[in-house]
């Protein structure tokens, strides 16, 4: 599965930038979306670290809502998985 994360980018040294998101920050391409409509401050959807589209701040906040959610419910199933493998639960 593949999936693109929202970032903001915070530094811009055309190809490529830095961006974060979560507290974390990296490195990222921007040769794939035109030099004069990416700025600092920008909300970008990072794909196997190259920024493939611009977002707004709203579209990014609810993406990451949304695999917020995913993560959750991953979290819970792995737990109901853990429970389930314990001695005398046959």
């Amino acid at each position: 599965m593949c999936v693109g994360v929202p970032m903001q980018v915070v530094e811009i040294n055309y190809p490529s930038g830095i961006a974060a998101a979560k507290g974390v920050t990296r490195e990222i391409g921007l040769q794939l979306l035109p030099q004069d409509q990416v700025k600092i401050g920008d909300h970008v959807i990072v794909h196997v670290g190259f920024a493939i589209e611009k977002i707004d701040k709203k579209m990014a906040d609810e993406i990451w809502e949304a695999l917020d959610e995913v993560l959750r419910l991953m979290d819970e199933e792995e737990e109901g998985a853990r429970g389930f493998n314990r001695p005398g639960n046959d």
